[in-house]
């Protein structure tokens, strides 16, 4: 099990992705440049090149964008990332510690507009119950798959399930990435290196 196998997609679906990115792409250029509360609707469909019914499609009003736009950055980057690992490295260790290094590049290009984001996107699905499900399912899949691939190749522990563990480094992951929205000042390089270390002790059988 050393690939997470995506689904195919149709042509149609494809469609729609890429018209949404095209929008939350657009919008994300304009909050950063100019800031949220100068940039309008008009703007974003001018820069995505989308008529606003085209908008109104995807998103209700600006703060559903926003809230798209912290799950389509930040949430919903496991799956890709996990398939990118289980592809490239083969050990369980080096897979976390790909994990850690491309998080941390990702947290090096974030700006304040990221911080924003990422305390906007819980209020967003606030009261959609199955689309909070579905992201924290999603992540705990991605990752409990990852150790139980580890388990096959013999480098992970059987001492805690696969989910309990998956449980240990989304929830770590996740309060990190809360601490730092929250505090410019948070040390956020010093404490994903403290993560990577525990993550390991925890997970990984080999010696390294």
């Amino acid at each position: 099990m050393d690939t997470i196998a995506e689904p195919p997609v149709s042509r149609r679906e494809k469609r729609k992705q890429e018209i949404r990115a095209r929008i939350e792409d657009a919008a994300y250029q304009l909050f950063k440049s100019q800031g949220v509360d100068d940039t309008s609707i008009e703007q974003i469909c001018e820069a995505a090149d989308v008529a606003r019914r085209t908008f109104y499609g995807y998103f209700p009003n600006k703060h559903a964008l926003l809230g798209g736009l912290g799950i389509s950055r930040l949430y919903s980057q496991s799956e890709p990332m996990l398939r990118e690992l289980m592809t490239n490295h083969h050990s369980t260790r080096a897979r976390l510690a790909a994990m850690i290094d491309y998080i941390e590049t990702r947290f090096a290009s974030y700006e304040d507009i990221d911080r924003q984001l990422i305390l906007l996107a819980p209020s967003s699905f606030a009261n959609n119950t199955e689309q909070q499900r579905e992201i924290g399912s999603s992540a705990l899949a991605s990752f409990t798959e990852l150790i139980e691939a580890g388990r096959e190749l013999g480098d992970a522990t059987d001492r805690f399930s696969p989910d309990m563990l998956a449980s240990v480094v989304v929830g770590t992951l996740n309060s990190l990435t809360t601490s730092w929205a929250f505090d410019s000042k948070f040390p956020i390089f010093a404490k994903l290196e403290e993560a990577r270390g525990l993550f390991e002790t925890l997970i990984c059988t080999d010696t390294g």
